[in-house]
């Protein structure tokens, strides 16, 4: 399902994915088993979680995945959340962080969702 129909700021994304580097993913390997998924809940459309990174790992994510204007995470494209260690199934969206708790990341993606 293309972004545009999950409701997704696109603009608040890097304008095109940015690999980490080898050196910038083995730092973040070592927070990986500290990241915390919540159990998913839905609403009629969609099905939500919430990611909560170790504070700690904020400040070893590249400076580019960064809001500087917020103070927040930009919005993740899935080939950088996934680069930094998070891991879950197919078809979930970085939509949105909780500003006031910046290493919270929020996830929907469809409830029809189906992996093709």
């Amino acid at each position: 399902m293309a972004n545009h129909d999950l409701g997704i700021d696109t603009s608040r994304r890097n304008p095109v994915p940015r690999p980490l580097t080898d050196r910038e993913r083995a730092r973040l390997e070592e927070f990986a088993e500290s990241i915390h998924y919540s159990s998913r809940y839905s609403d009629n459309e969609f099905e939500y979680r919430h990611v909560q990174l170790p504070k700690a790992m904020l400040k070893a994510i590249p400076p580019e995945y960064h809001d500087k204007a917020k103070g927040t995470l930009k919005l993740l494209w899935e080939e950088e959340w996934r680069g930094m260690g998070i891991t879950q199934s197919l078809g979930w969206e970085h939509y949105e962080v909780h500003e006031p708790e910046p290493h919270i990341l929020l996830f929907k993606r469809p409830l029809s969702y189906t992996a093709q």
